[in-house]
């Protein structure tokens, strides 16, 4: 009997913050390796089609710091350069393509929600905002949409038997209830992270590898 073929989408920047989170910091060429090592698992028993990997390039913008009063250059950044090389090592690894979107036009510093809070309460001064109480706003556009064309595409014309999605949200429901109804075998593996119950309610499975300790 034929190997069933396997397609693996992977939401790029889950996976990059949830890796991190499980598995520490690692170099990009770390974690690139640690990314592909990880995908086989899914498929030992089956057939590699293809391994599709979302995400979006790093900020290149020059944006102004609220609390410091200067502009950061992302291009210059640890972050962009990280991204870029990891980036540049998947281009380069077999059964890899990317797929990438775009950030959103206008991305700034806001506060955190927990220290907006603390200052709504008068726990906290805006004299005494730091750096750390600022967070980057900075959304993702076209990463879903093109998460969710791929397996409509790969589930009608009839590419793949199976489909493991590296994510962690409910956005991809409607594709994953396509899937589905075309026969394809739909697996989540959300990394260890809780699944909400609109999307446990769509898949065929659930499977993460590796548990932290």
């Amino acid at each position: 009997m034929d190997k069933i073929r396997t397609a693996i989408l992977v939401d790029g920047g889950f996976y990059r913050k949830r890796a991190k989170s499980l598995w520490g910091e690692k170099s990009a060429k770390e974690r690139a390796d640690e990314l592909e090592s990880y995908c086989y698992k899914h498929v030992a028993n089956s057939y590699l089609y293809r391994i599709f990997y979302y995400d979006c390039p790093w900020l290149t913008d020059n944006i102004f710091n609220p609390i410091t009063g200067k502009t950061v250059n992302f291009r210059k950044s640890d972050v962009f350069k990280w991204t870029e090389a990891f980036y540049d090592e998947l281009k380069h690894r077999r059964k890899f393509a990317l797929r990438m979107g775009r950030l959103s036009e206008a991305p700034q510093y806001v506060l955190k929600e927990d220290v907006l809070k603390k200052l709504f309460r008068g726990d906290k001064k805006f004299s005494e905002l730091t750096e750390d109480d600022l967070r980057l706003n900075a959304k993702q556009k076209g990463v879903d949409m093109r998460i969710g064309i791929d397996i409509t595409s790969l589930s009608l014309k009839k590419q793949v038997d199976q489909i493991i999605l590296i994510a962690g949200d409910s956005d991809f429901v409607p594709a994953a209830k396509l899937a589905r109804r075309e026969g394809i075998d739909f697996v989540l593996d959300p990394l260890w992270h809780p699944v909400a119950d609109d999307l446990f309610e769509h898949i065929d499975g659930l499977q993460s590898f590796n548990k932290p300790r």
